[in-house]
This record gives C-alpha cells, sequence and structure tokens, in this order.
C-alpha cells in the first residue's frame, strides 16, 4: 500500500508551505518506502509515498494523462487495469502501473468511471484545465482514507489521520464508496449494489458459482511484479485464501517470476491454536511455512506503536492488530512485500459466534449488511494499517466486489446456522468447497469453529491485555471516566488504557470521532445484543463472551439452559477444540 496526501485550494503557495506538505507526506513514508513524489500547481499540492508493487521500476507517483494537465496520486491496486488499457487505445501510458489508467478514464469519461475501477484504491485526481478536483474511495474501503478542512478553505485528504490532523479545523473519515468532487461540492455515493439497501436477497444457493467466484476474486490478487505470500492462521477463511491461491498459481506470471511453491506466514503465542492449525494445513498444501512467535510481553511492549499506526482506541482491533503488526515486520525482513488474507469472510457469512443467536433470516441478513457497511473501521482498518506500518500490503479476496455481489445475494436462509441440519456458521462456504475427488482442505479444517484472531494466537494473550491495565488504570480513574472521555466513554480498564494513548498522539475531538462505539458481544454490532439477553451481562469481543456458543455450542450434551445461553457467563476450559464434520450430526473432538 501507499500513502498519499492533497492539499487542494490553500491560501499559501510558497517554498514554505510545500516544504510543510513534505514535511506531513513524511509521516507516511511507512506506506511508501520505495519512492516519494510531490507535484504542485498553484494552491493545490499532490503527494506520494510509494510501495512498489506494480511495474517497479517506472510506475512512480503522481501520475498523469499525456501532457500532463490531468495528475493523480493513488494508493491502491487495479486488478482490471489491462481490460481498461485495451479501451483506451488513443491514449499514451507513460508507465506499465496499473493506476495509470485512472487519468485516462477521466479524460474519457469525466468523473462517472469509478465503477469500472476492480480493485482497492483511494486517489486524488487534479484537473488543471478548470482548476477543479475529485477524490475517491474504492467500495468497502479496504484502503484508508480521511479529508479534512482547513480554517483558510484548504481541503486536505490523506491516506492516514496523522498526515491531516495537525493541519485541519475539522477532518473525518472519508466514506467508502463515495466520491468528492470540487464541481458539485460534495460527496456522492457511487458504489451502489443491490444488497446496499438491506432488502432480503432470494435467489437459490449454488455452491458450484460461489466457489467459482471466490477462486476468481483469489487469482485476480495474483498480479504482482515482488515476492509475495499468504496470510495463514489455520482458520478457514486464510485456509481457503491459500488452498485456491496453491491450486492456481502455477502458470501465472507471478510463478514464473518468484516459483510456484507458495510461502505462508502464521503468528501466535507458543502452544497457540493458530500455529498448530496452520502447520497442519501448511504441511497439507505443501507450503513454504514460517511462523512466528511471541510473548505477551512483546505484544505489550508494542501497543503504543499499533495504536498510533492504527490510528483506533477500539479495543478489539487493538488485541488483533498486535499480533498482525508484530508479524508484518517479521514478513517483510524475509523480503516479502504483498501478501493474501482472509478478512471479510466473516461479516459478509455471518461467521461470528453470534450470529448462532439470529433469531429470523431477516435479521442475519441486515446483520450481515451493517458488518460489511462497517468493516472500514475495524478488520480493514487493521489489515491495511497492521501490515503498511512496514510497508507490506495485504489484499483481501473475500471482499471482491463481484464476490460480495455473489455472496450477499444467496437467500439468508441457507446462511442461517441450524444444528439440526449440521449447519455451523459459514456452512454455505464451507460446503462449496467441500469437493470430496479433490479435496481442497482437510475435513476438520474445513469445519473448524470460528476463533477470532485476537483469540487464536493464543487466549492469554488477551487475558494478558487486561492484567497489564490493571495494574495502570485505577478504580478511581474508571469512576472519572465519563468526565474525562464523554465520547464513547471507556467501560473497562482496557479500553480506557488504550483510549489515554491515543488521545497522546490525536488530541483533536475530529480524531476521538473517526471511532466507533457502542457495546458488543463478540463483534455483534450494539443491535445483535438483543438476540440474547444473557449477552449484555458480558460485554467483551472477544468470541468467547458468545456464551454458549464457543466450542461447545453443538455438544448436545450440554444443558439446554446454557446451549440457548441462558447459563453463567463463565469460562471453564480454554483448550482449543476443533469442530468436525460427521454429517448428518456433528460433533465435538478436543
Amino acid at each position: 500500500m501507499c500513502g498519499i496526501l492533497a492539499v487542494l485550494g490553500c491560501s499559501d503557495d510558497s517554498q514554505a508551505k510545500r516544504v510543510r506538505v513534505l514535511e506531513l507526506s513524511r509521516r507516511l513514508k511507512h506506506r511508501g518506502p520505495d519512492w516519494s513524489g510531490l507535484h504542485q500547481h498553484g494552491d493545490c499540492f499532490l503527494a506520494h509515498q510509494r510501495l512498489a508493487i506494480i511495474d517497479p521500476a517506472s510506475g512512480d507517483q503522481p501520475l498523469y494523462n499525456e501532457d500532463k494537465t490531468i495528475i493523480v496520486t493513488v494508493n491502491g491496486e487495479i486488478y482490471n487495469h489491462e481490460e481498461l488499457r485495451s479501451q483506451l487505445l488513443d491514449h499514451k501510458f507513460r508507465s506499465g502501473s496499473d493506476c495509470e489508467v485512472i487519468a485516462h478514464l477521466y479524460e474519457e469519461h469525466g468523473e462517472n468511471f469509478v465503477d469500472m475501477l476492480d480493485g482497492i484504491f483511494s486517489f486524488v485526481l487534479l484537473d488543471t484545465r478548470d482548476h477543479s478536483f475529485f477524490a475517491a474511495r474504492d467500495a468497502i474501503g479496504v484502503t484508508p482514507l480521511y479529508i479534512g478542512w482547513g480554517l483558510d478553505g484548504s481541503i486536505w485528504i490523506s491516506s492516514e489521520m496523522k498526515g491531516l490532523n495537525d493541519d485541519c479545523e475539522h477532518f473525518e473519515l472519508f466514506p467508502p464508496g463515495h466520491l468528492y468532487s470540487s464541481k458539485e461540492g460534495g460527496f456522492k455515493r457511487w458504489y451502489n449494489p443491490p444488497w446496499y439497501s438491506e432488502s432480503i436477497p432470494s435467489v437459490p444457493y449454488d455452491p458450484l458459482i460461489l466457489r467459482k467466484a471466490f477462486e476468481n476474486a483469489v487469482i485476480k490478487r495474483l498480479m504482482t511484479d515482488v515476492p509475495f505470500g499468504v496470510l495463514l492462521s489455520g482458520g478457514l477463511d486464510s485456509s481457503l485464501v491459500a488452498a485456491v491461491t496453491v491450486r492456481h498459481l502455477a502458470g501465472t506470471k507471478a510463478a514464473k517470476q518468484w516459483g510456484t511453491q507458495l510461502h505462508s506466514f502464521c503468528v501466535g503465542l507458543e502452544g497457540s491454536p493458530d500455529l498448530k492449525a496452520a502447520k497442519e494445513v501448511a504441511n497439507y498444501l505443501g507450503t513454504v511455512h514460517h511462523e512466528f512467535h511471541f510473548t505477551v510481553q512483546d505484544g505489550i511492549d508494542a501497543i503504543e506503536d499499533v495504536i498510533y499506526h492504527i490510528e483506533t482506541y477500539d479495543v478489539t482491533t487493538i488485541r488483533a492488530s498486535t499480533p498482525m503488526f508484530l508479524m508484518s515486520r517479521k514478513i517483510k525482513a524475509l523480503g516479502v512485500k504483498m501478501v493474501i488474507s482472509g478478512e471479510g469472510s466473516d461479516e459478509i457469512f455471518g461467521g461470528y459466534l453470534y450470529f448462532h443467536k439470529a433469531p429470523s433470516k431477516e435479521e442475519f441478513h441486515c446483520e450481515t449488511c451493517h458488518k460489511i457497511k462497517a468493516l472500514h473501521q475495524y478488520d480493514c482498518l487493521r489489515a491495511n494499517k497492521a501490515t503498511s506500518a512496514w510497508g507490506l500490503e495485504a489484499r483481501v479476496p473475500f471482499l471482491d466486489k463481484e464476490f460480495i455481489n455473489v455472496a450477499m445475494s444467496i437467500d439468508p436462509d441457507w446462511k442461517m446456522i441450524k444444528s439440526d441440519l449440521g449447519r455451523l456458521e459459514k456452512w454455505v462456504l464451507r460446503n462449496a468447497f467441500d469437493d470430496e475427488e479433490k479435496p481442497y482442505l482437510p475435513k476438520h479444517i474445513l469445519y473448524r469453529q470460528k476463533e477470532q484472531f485476537s483469540d487464536g494466537v493464543g487466549y492469554s494473550w488477551i487475558d494478558g491485555l487486561k492484567a497489564h491495565a490493571e495494574k495502570h488504570v485505577t478504580d478511581r480513574m474508571m469512576l472519572n471516566a465519563n468526565r474525562i472521555y464523554p465520547h464513547n466513554t471507556p467501560t473497562t480498564k482496557e479500553a480506557y488504557y488504550y483510549r489515554m494513548i491515543f488521545e497522546r498522539f490525536f488530541p483533536q475531538n475530529s480524531a476521538r470521532l473517526t471511532v466507533p462505539g457502542g457495546p458488543s458481544v463478540a463483534c455483534s454490532t450494539s443491535k445483535a445484543i438483543e438476540w440474547d439477553s444473557q449477552w449484555s451481562n458480558n460485554l467483551d469481543p472477544s468470541g468467547r463472551a458468545a456464551v454458549g456458543v464457543h466450542v461447545s455450542a453443538y455438544d448436545p450434551q450440554l444443558p439446554t439452559s446454557l446451549s440457548a445461553g441462558k447459563g453463567p457467563a463463565k469460562i471453564t476450559n480454554k483448550k482449543a477444540r476443533v469442530v468436525v464434520a460427521t454429517a448428518p450430526s456433528l460433533t465435538i473432538k478436543t
């Protein structure tokens, strides 16, 4: 991932202002350590920090059209750039960069081309012919983007908050799937898929269509001119990413350059569930597997750096970002610049354990819609910024536009968790890749129960964080929490501890407003807490908070009261367990 910064219409076009823009752009250099660029046109500045993935030799930015009247700075990957180039035969390209098509598409279509882009992107385009500009962010918000306003009337746009927070009177998240036009004077949503309205779909489930859509999404993301690998936790989503990549890597340009043996990466505490499962999957698929260990103290020592880079005080995001942050540094040290990851599946298919309690297919579907729309503030933010902190790019095939359209058109009754029919969470995805003749994965991996990343790296990680916060946040501090932090008041010592660090780096009111709030259990929205009355007494984003679901959801020997979520909110056994499919029923294997 690259870093972009644009300052548009500022009152000062002096050399001192140029120096200031360069200084702020350097705050994003971790995102793009390969090259820096800055274009000034009057009172407008477009800066870029480049991570070179496609055409490393000649794709430096900003990018231009033929006569340099159109200037664009882009963070992203355009997977269909070759197809788009074939439609622009009258245009002359300066480089092999996938992002250069943006300048030429604007010449042909004005601001109405954004939906033609298949990929992830944030960009700012300046048209010097009429001194107009427009900016856009990808459909789901895989790439981060912020917009701010200066007292002098200037508009600032940056990949990260730290690029503009000190110089803007007000700033906020640039909404995903939107563009901002100086001609229109505001935002307009360009991404309008059928699922966005939250109407209930009715397309019958076809496992082969779903499988093909995901395979296509992975294949697109094998577009690279640099060494790459996959993040492999051993859970369903990352294992499917790895399995499909292994199956389709041979014959690609990437394989010709870097070989046909895929590299996989996993992180965890010694003896964690993810390390064990990932090694098993890696052995099955034949990847070159790299296993990284960290200690609870390693993670605690990194918390301040993590919060600075990911720019949030959300508890579950920080818990999960820290091991990913540590792993990304190790991966980059091996010379790898791009990884493919499994984010987004749980939101699309209702994979979080609290979905077991969804009362109807209508509520199930609406919750998935809400979760997808909020991804840019949670898992997308984590996956992008925790990796970009070390100049590593993460690609997420589950959030492919076409794949989302296919998956979200399925009648949600098929996605509902029905233990009497042998359907655990994400059954439609598991079943789509349950190929008896040519298996993608071992059965017990394909049907492994959901472990959230912050849990799967080792349960003592979260327990260690809570213990550390207990030492640094007193009961008296908690009594005054609503006075000190009236917005999104922290309700636990862990949350208070993260908030103190965040406010030190980002003290502006605009900064704290960029972070979502509200109660959650096992990563639910606040609305879904109503699905089980017991959950309101155990509000924690860990999957273990899904009482009566985690580990023992399908155990027929459990008392009915507990399996219905009515038992006490108590964890009695933290050993990882694996759900094994033995259709038509399900059993639990320790």
